[in-house]
């Protein structure tokens, strides 16, 4: 992207999967809002709708796939996968194939995925962790009169342009920022190693879908103001969530925890997303003034929905891996504690079991959970909120909890799969304006 970038292209990023780090780099990188793809959260004509809206006035496109070409839900199908998301949209892919410690077993490895499904094209193979240039020309010999697609270049390992992991995932680019002098470097490193002339001569010009009308559009009367909590520490939105908030008349207005902030004048509603509270813990405790407006706001019966990270900050208090507590909002009566191992990850269908700030009983949402942390006691005096199964339709513990109208759990929900829910809370934010003014 960086590569493409500085050549003068447009590039639209898209990201197959439920992941909110790749975006926020890619954004970073081209300049563009990076959109989710999605085959199990998302239908297919949403996503064709969105591919469709955002790379209309691209010059090229480049969608990052999810774990494995062929990984997707289960070992039986395609659903889910970066190569069903290629099929859907016609597209090429690029097989981006570790090297190290490889030769002639690299294209015994790519004809095995070219062969694997006749009805995926490819643009053509590019070797990572290469030892050296001639490890590069070890696997172009190998790949001669054994394999269609051409070998597009390799890239030599080098640890300088790694970026940082921790228990998420990649740091995320707003505590990694890519100076232009690193963004550069990455740009000259993909000239240098890829034959990007000879990709973009071969590359196929997009037919865009037919739009079917499943996104939302931004109206310019705006009814209710909703404060989102934005920055290193909740960072973890759907642009597509956003988008369904405006969509239904309320103006986004973004705030800071850790900054110091307070909330936004005149709002009617607040949403914390996911993130990082447990880095910023000390920083989030010493904003005594807002997490008292906030515990007052959901005493008040003003709607506020957190998601994960944002969950965690609505709760009593949260206890780091040493132990060590530090009170946050306390809109809910239990605390959470971080743990050094993962507690829950995949994909998650919601059917909620009563009526909430997001929609009536009986409404179903999907969405997807990944965490290290998990809830202390007190959890269940609470009246749950959710009936939640996961992508292969077997019940989970429930865990979405309502207190006035304050609805929190740890499962990231994408509005795209049920707009209705960004309907609803548009709707309980209005609700509670006309009793404010009643009051008045």
């Amino acid at each position: 992207m960086a590569a493409l970038t500085r050549r003068g292209l447009k590039v639209a990023p898209f990201k197959v999967g439920p992941d909110f780090i790749d975006p926020g780099h890619h954004s970073r990188i081209t300049g563009v809002t990076s959109r989710n793809l999605d085959g199990w959260m998302l239908s297919n004509s949403y996503n064709l709708d969105n591919f469709a809206r955002y790379a209309k006035n691209a010059d090229i496109v480049v969608v990052e796939g999810v774990m494995g070409l062929y990984d997707g839900y289960d070992g039986k199908s395609e659903a889910g996968s970066t190569a069903q998301m290629a099929k859907w949209l016609d597209l090429p892919v690029m097989l981006v194939v570790d090297a190290k410690s490889m030769a002639r077993s690299a294209a015994a490895l790519i004809m095995g995925f070219e062969c694997f499904d006749p009805e995926l094209t490819f643009a053509g193979a590019v070797f990572n962790n290469l030892g050296s240039p001639r490890h590069l020309q070890y696997l172009i010999d190998s790949l001669a009169e054994n394999v269609k697609m051409p070998c597009l270049g390799g890239l030599v390992k080098n640890e300088n342009i790694s970026i940082p992991e921790r228990h998420l995932g990649l740091v995320t680019s707003e505590d990694h920022l890519h100076a232009k002098e690193t963004v550069d470097v990455l740009a000259d490193l993909i000239e240098d190693s890829i034959d990007l002339d000879g990709l973009l001569k071969n590359l196929p010009e997009i037919k865009l879908p037919t739009p079917a009308g499943s996104l939302p559009m931004i109206g310019s009367v705006k009814t209710v103001r909703i404060a989102v909590a934005r920055d290193n520490a909740f960072c973890f939105y759907y642009r597509d969530n956003l988008d369904w908030l405006r969509h239904e008349g309320a103006e986004i207005v973004f705030f800071s925890p850790i900054a110091g902030d307070q909330l936004p004048r005149e709002i009617d509603g607040i949403y914390f997303g996911g993130g990082y509270p447990e880095l910023f813990a000390d920083k989030l405790e010493k904003n005594q003034g807002l997490r008292a407006e906030i515990r007052e706001k959901s005493d008040d019966g003003m709607p506020i929905y957190g998601e994960c990270g944002g969950f965690m900050y609505l709760c009593q208090a949260l206890y780091d891996q040493n132990g060590q507590r530090f009170s946050m909002a306390g809109c809910f009566p239990f605390t959470t504690a971080m743990f050094p191992r993962l507690k829950a990850l995949g994909y998650r269908e919601i059917t909620l079991t009563r009526d909430t700030i997001i929609g009536s009983r009986g409404l179903v949402i999907r969405g997807h959970e990944f965490h290290y942390s998990e809830l202390g006691k007190g959890a269940q005096d609470v009246q749950n909120a959710y009936q939640i199964s996961d992508r292969l339709g077997l019940d989970k513990p429930p865990d979405g909890y309502m207190v006035n109208r304050t609805l929190g759990s740890y499962n990231h929900l994408h509005f795209g799969s049920q707009p209705e829910a960004a309907k609803h809370f548009v709707e309980n934010c209005m609700i509670y304006r006309h009793q404010k003014e009643n009051q008045v």
